[in-house]
């Protein structure tokens, strides 16, 4: 498992993480840019994911959380749609006063196939597999249902079913993919919210529409999951948001749980020879005492 920790670990440019995971000539990574401030919690991405991928019914349980009746990411929720009460001021169109009142925050939330996935890290029988699209896909025919991947996702968005113990998630439409065909979720959304495409494309349609947000006085207008350089490496699905990612149930600064596992096996691995060659020296002093008697 160590030397596939490193290989993730250590990845290199991020548009060679099909690449690193064994795709000679791998398509452009492709991702989902989910644009919050145009979100109208329709929840037609969750009713066509589900559809799609035939992922069971999961409850139309009253949460209390406005019309959010699924409460977050699971084995049977891989599009969660999060509606947010905020009673905070807004700037007036006509007057520039900013005036109390509601604000709904609504964001259609999905795994976030990191660059620096731990959830593959920590996979010991290959379920969770890299695609060449850059995206992280679980195969349940050879999940054994440890649960190792649960904790290890920093997002919390792994999940097993109690049936049989097997993970589930988001596959951002492999099949669809691989017929050239846009994810379920991006298909059905009305207003473009959620956005699917080459990674790289989506970035810099992402930063203009910020600057178009800014320039428009909504100043707290920002990207989450966009960067390469954060603790993941970077997320295949990103997102803008018009509050802090804590607002949102989100991680405001993720890295990939498993980040010290490479030094961790070096220490483990020098500790053990250091112990191996104190023994030696043990059992050498001893042999040259048996020696002289």
């Amino acid at each position: 498992m160590s030397s596939l920790i490193g290989r993730n670990l250590l990845a290199g440019a991020e548009p060679g993480v099909a690449a690193d995971a064994g795709y000679a000539d791998a398509p452009p990574r492709m991702g989902f840019f989910t644009d919050t401030s145009v979100c109208i919690g329709c929840k037609a991405c969750e009713v066509a994911c589900k559809e799609w991928n035939a992922v069971p019914e999961d409850g139309l349980e009253f949460t209390g959380m406005s019309y959010d009746n699924t409460q977050g990411l699971g084995s049977d929720t891989w599009r969660h749609v999060a509606f947010i009460e905020q009673d905070k001021p807004v700037g007036n169109a006509e007057t520039g006063a900013a005036e109390g009142g509601l604000r709904w925050l609504m964001a259609s939330d999905v795994c976030k196939h990191c660059t620096h996935a731990a959830c593959l890290d920590v996979c010991p029988t290959g379920s969770l597999f890299r695609t060449e699209f850059g995206t992280v896909v679980v195969q349940q025919d050879i999940c054994n249902g440890c649960g190792y991947c649960v904790p290890a996702c920093p997002y919390g968005v792994i999940d097993q079913r109690k049936e049989d113990g097997r993970v589930w998630k988001c596959t951002l439409c492999y099949d669809r993919l691989g017929a050239g065909q846009t994810p379920a979720c991006a298909k059905a959304c009305p207003t473009e919210s959620i956005q699917f495409g080459p990674l790289e494309e989506l970035r810099e349609r992402a930063a203009a529409r910020v600057d178009q947000l800014h320039d428009q006085g909504v100043d707290d207008a920002r990207l989450y999951g966009e960067n390469p350089a954060d603790g993941v490496g970077g997320d295949g699905a990103f997102f803008l948001l018009l509050d802090e990612p804590e607002v949102y149930g989100l991680p405001p600064d993720p890295v990939v749980t498993t980040r010290d596992l490479p030094s961790m096996w070096r220490h483990a691995g020098a500790a053990a020879l250091t112990l191996l060659g104190g023994a030696a020296a043990v059992f050498a002093v001893h042999g040259r005492r048996g020696g002289r008697r």
